[in-house]
């Protein structure tokens, strides 16, 4: 079987609303070590949180995504890429609409600790 290639400018176009990431791919699937592939649109603020399980990765597509830390913010354009180790509090925010592809294993909500209204459904698929 062939795999299918993955546009991310096509799924970006599918998402309507800032703060709701969807998955376009699964590595490992089924096993422990999966990691889910997400693209979302970030535009504002989001909520300090900070995952206590596992480690996260943003990978800017396009824009400007800022992410802020308790002692330093973090600032990555197109083609940048930030680990955040599990439990350091984060905070990411873009000035204007930014693309994101988050890599995290399945079953990370996006604001684990902080909860509230900004929780994203769990692994949802474009």
């Amino acid at each position: 079987m062939m795999p299918a290639a993955i546009n991310f400018a096509e799924q970006l176009a599918r998402i309507d609303a800032p703060w709701s990431p969807r998955v376009v791919a699964e590595l490992n699937d089924g096993i422990p070590l999966n990691r889910m592939f997400k693209l979302v649109k970030i535009q504002g603020d989001f909520v300090r949180h900070r995952h206590d399980d596992t480690d996260k990765a943003f990978l800017v597509q396009s824009g400007e995504l800022h992410i802020e830390f308790r002692d330093a913010t973090r600032t990555l354009g197109a083609g940048g890429m930030l680990l955040v180790p599990r439990v350091v509090e984060h905070r990411p925010h873009a000035q204007a609409e930014c693309h994101v592809l988050p890599i995290e294993p399945r079953g990370t909500f996006d604001t684990r600790d902080a909860g509230g209204a900004m929780t994203a459904a769990d692994d949802v698929w474009i």
